[in-house]
């Protein structure tokens, strides 16, 4: 134990010099202007930044024993030694095997040579992959147990074994995975630690089946269906992180995105890749994804799902080109003593041709005035001029091509064409002709036509819409990889925005078909997916949790043949069963007994969630402050001060507590349009819990769980 304290002081006091080094540089004199300084020094802070060690935050969580020394490309990070050779790291006079501590970053000594190695560096792969059956050159597995980051225990695993499989007299299938959390104190006392604020990385606890989605490399899109517990979300988030370790230099050019449900989710998530390291990754919802107008309004179930309906792109596509004229009148160039005269059944021809390439609107238009410049040269060789490229795009200028370009393929505001197609209901029935019928015409359009695109009351639908169409006039860049979490919640047109932001990318779809609580909700991976345009993408599955206690999943998985028939009921590997309780009360004490379950779980260590039917909480709120029961909203960070967050059910997915109080989970299900999304609300909230959850309810509780 002292010889690895001894390390871990030695590694924390390398990666302080290797932070002053960084400090120190000076770029004074390496740049050829003040743009190049400031970008460079920008570029250095972070580095500086990244390279802070963070006091409670294990600096290494594990170590690995080789039997043989690994070759350099098993770091592939640039830190090999100069002679071709990895070097063991950390090993004291008499030891043997080739030594390699595991953590959130690189940190190498003054010659250079690895004190910790990357846990996503190759070598570090079988920390997380070996077994005692496929140890992988792997001859001792340690993990390291801490206290406030102080390295307080260990516990090691022996995976060498004899030829042929396990060790003498040990069980054959001992070991079988890279982490049995039921034969490891350690990675269970690390995942069943109490949560108090923000979400935490997983790095020290990813299972062989996370770590191979984590690793898929980056040509490639997944779709991760996780039940409850599954740690979907960190998959996701560790994902980016080692896609922007093992292809820095792509992903920083392309750019990363993390998409999530709500601002109080990405909120929640927000502190996961900036501790392992990464800070240059945007978070976004889909809604500041297309917010090109402000959302003030809202749609009925209905219309709202009418406008996610994947036909409203062929709709929007048709009221774009609806523009489009074909020309009458002939196009005269008038150049010096010459006129130039292109016909109206040429400048036809142009436009025919363009509309038939389906190239973007606002490609087009520009294209246009080239062309008609182009026919005019043709006509000035043809009487003996010489004309260059300048003269081209000094025709492509003139008033009077110019002037034909405007009346015949009219510039669109994607804003404005929308609010037109809502607004205006002959113009609706030209372009949903034989896509939607008058019904649905009349489902989503607006019962009072707003006068301007300022005016406009726009739902979020609407602003898809918009989005939708700004792409068919001008196309949407891509990212290098873009993480969607909560993603069956999205509709066919939100998967399409989605989709335009990694269309030369790829993506990692992370959902759960039973928590789909949006009218639109996903029935099937595979037609998402082809809505983002990655039909290619594999779907993974994960049912093993480690999150949610055995009791609680359980309970929870009584609604699935109701909500997601096709799905397999997850499992939970936890050791300890959580502590469970479904209490009824007289209707008129219920208050009294959500008051007193609350109190009763703040007298345990970790976060409180007090998850309620919309419609309740602002009761709630005023009896808990009656009480004095502070709490907060969520996505606010919990500290050790303030545990208790009052949860709409709303907002709940995504989110996580050490013990949940559930108030009145027949509301919960009445609060939707209908029963079938009112219990995957219900599964959902029920699934929050970390370690212990008390049902309180007056009324009966749905059929699904009376049983």
């Amino acid at each position: 134990m002292e010889r690895e304290r001894a390390h871990l002081a030695a590694s924390r006091a390398a990666l302080r010099a290797m932070r002053a080094d960084a400090a120190a540089l000076d770029i004074k004199d390496v740049t050829a202007n003040w743009v190049n300084a400031e970008v460079l020094q920008a570029e250095l802070d972070k580095r500086i930044t990244s390279l802070a060690d963070l006091a409670h935050t294990p600096l290494f969580f594990g170590r690995l024993d080789y039997r043989a020394e690994p070759g350099p490309a098993a770091l592939s990070d640039g830190h090999a030694h100069p002679d071709g050779q990895v070097r063991p790291t950390g090993q004291a006079e008499g030891d043997t095997g080739n030594r390699f501590y595991i953590g959130r970053r690189h940190v190498h000594d003054a010659d250079g040579d690895p004190m910790v190695v990357d846990w996503r560096a190759p070598v570090s792969q079988p920390f997380y992959r070996a077994s005692r059956r496929d140890p992988l050159g792997v001859e001792l597995r340690r993990r390291f147990g801490y206290t406030g980051g102080e390295l307080t225990a260990y516990e090691d695993e022996p995976l060498g074994a004899p030829a042929g499989g396990a060790p003498a007299g040990g069980d054959p299938t001992a070991g079988d995975t890279a982490a049995d959390v039921r034969g490891s104190a350690l990675l269970q006392r690390e995942i069943e630690r109490p949560r108090v604020g923000p979400m935490r990385d997983i790095v020290a606890t990813i299972q062989p089946e996370q770590d191979r989605i984590v690793r898929a490399g980056v040509e490639g899109s997944v779709c991760v269906q996780g039940a409850p517990g599954t740690g979907k979300t960190a998959v996701g988030l560790h994902r980016v992180a080692y896609l922007l370790y093992a292809h820095r230099e792509r992903l920083a050019r392309t750019g990363t995105l993390v998409i999530g449900p709500n601002r109080s989710f990405l909120h929640y998530i927000e502190q996961v890749l900036p501790a392992l390291g990464e800070l240059a990754v945007r978070q976004s919802t889909v809604a500041d994804l297309v917010a090109h107008v402000p959302v003030t309004g809202t749609d009925d179930a209905l219309a709202a799902r009418l406008k996610g309906d994947p036909r409203m792109a062929e709709v929007l596509r048709r009221a774009v080109r609806s523009g489009v004229r074909r020309p009458t009148e002939p196009c005269v160039v008038v150049r010096g003593s010459r006129r130039w005269r292109v016909p109206a059944d040429e400048l036809a021809a142009l436009v025919d041709e363009l509309l038939a390439r389906d190239i973007r609107y606002g490609a087009a238009r520009d294209a246009l005035p080239q062309r008609i410049a182009h026919a005019v040269l043709v006509r000035m060789e043809q009487s003996g001029e010489a004309p260059d490229d300048r003269v081209q795009d000094a025709v492509a200028r003139n008033a009077a091509v110019k002037a034909t370009v405007k009346e015949v393929w009219p510039a669109v505001d994607p804003a404005k064409l929308v609010l037109r197609l809502l607004g205006d209901a002959d113009f609706l029935a030209g372009q949903a002709h034989g896509v939607l019928d008058e019904d649905e015409q009349r489902a989503i359009r607006w019962a009072k036509p707003a006068r301007s695109v300022r005016s406009a009351r726009w739902s979020a639908a609407d602003a898809v819409l918009i989005d939708e169409a700004a792409d068919l006039v001008s196309r949407t860049g891509s990212l290098g990889h873009v993480v969607l979490d909560e993603a069956q919640d999205l509709s066919p047109m939100q998967y399409r925005a989605v989709g335009r932001r990694c269309s030369t990318g790829s993506v990692t779809v992370l959902g759960d078909l039973a928590q789909g609580t949006t009218p639109w909700a996903t029935a099937d991976w595979a037609e998402a997916l082809r809505h983002l345009g990655k039909p290619d993408a594999v779907v993974e599955e994960l049912t093993r949790g480690f999150r949610v206690p055995r009791q609680v999943i359980d309970y929870a998985s009584r609604l699935l043949p109701a909500i997601a028939p096709g799905l397999a009921p997850a499992t939970s590997v936890r050791e300890s069963p959580g502590d469970f309780a479904v209490r009824p009360c007289d209707p008129a004490r219920l208050d009294d007994a959500v008051l007193a379950a609350c109190r009763e779980a703040l007298t345990r260590e970790g976060s409180v969630g007090l998850i309620a039917a919309d419609a309740r909480v602002p009761q709630l709120a005023a009896a808990l402050d009656a009480a004095g029961l502070g709490h907060l909203e969520p996505g606010t960070e919990t500290t050790a001060s303030s545990r208790l967050t009052l949860v709409p059910a709303t907002l709940a997915k995504g989110l996580e507590y050490d013990h949940v109080v559930l108030d009145e989970p027949a509301a919960v299900v009445a609060g939707e349009p209908d029963e079938r999304t009112g219990l995957r609300r219900l599964y959902v909230a029920l699934t929050r819990a970390v370690s212990g959850l008390v049902v309180v309810h007056a009324d009966p509780l749905p059929s699904r769980l009376a049983g």
